[in-house]
């Protein structure tokens, strides 16, 4: 029998909790283990918990959402972070994957569509909202960001770069390592140097450098 998947759920009003925390637990694979009202909650439950996953939003009181991402990412690096808000400018968004959200899905959405992210997550793949994930593509394609320097990504070698197009097509470490006739620890390895490297924290950072730099499959 598989462990629950154990999640905090970080938003600032209390009935938009209740509820959430009503329709997860009626999911007999995960166990909600906390509950943060700002910013600095959120931390500190990531800390005292170290749960699977925290669902935050972004506008929280005391510590900003993405502020609190970067914290939890440092605090517990396992700790998956789906951003659930109403925000859905270009900015909010890639604020949030440059921070180390694993995906990023609008308060407008059914539940239905929730629980698909969170399997998403659970399953080592990154999940943005359909409505909104045209704009981090476009963003990126337009060039009018970017999440690092030409240095940094100078900086890797050819093997890191088979890497980062085969995570950022949602490849598991197992496959790499079968595509690339590597061991599954050599393939991690050239994960955390990647991170290391661009300073990014998460799957969906990774592809979202990866469609800035044209590596993503057409």
């Amino acid at each position: 029998m598989h462990a629950k998947k154990r999640i905090v759920i970080a938003q600032n009003h209390t009935i938009l909790r209740e509820g959430l925390k009503m329709l997860l637990s009626s999911n007999p694979e995960v166990s909600v283990v906390g509950e943060a009202q700002d910013g600095l909650d959120a931390v500190r439950s990531v800390k005292s918990q170290t749960p699977d996953l925290i669902l935050i939003d972004i506008s929280m009181p005391k510590l900003e959402g993405t502020r609190a991402i970067r914290e939890i990412k440092k605090l517990s690096p396992s700790t998956k972070v789906l951003v659930l808000t109403v925000h859905k400018t270009e900015d909010h968004i890639l604020g949030a994957l440059r921070s180390g959200a694993d995906g990023y899905i609008l308060k407008e959405a059914n539940y239905g569509e929730l629980t698909v992210a969170i399997d998403e997550i659970f399953a080592g793949k990154s999940y943005i909202s359909p409505a909104i994930s045209g704009k981090v593509i476009e963003g990126f394609l337009e060039g009018r960001r970017s999440l690092k320097t030409s240095t940094s990504w100078e900086s890797l070698t050819a093997r890191e770069r088979q890497v980062l197009r085969l995570v950022a097509n949602g490849e598991r470490n197992k496959d790499i390592a079968c595509t690339l006739s590597i061991s599954v620890k050599t393939v991690e390895k050239h994960r955390a140097n990647l991170m290391k490297k661009l300073d990014l924290h998460s799957a969906s950072s990774l592809t979202a450098f990866a469609i800035e730099k044209r590596l993503t499959a057409k």
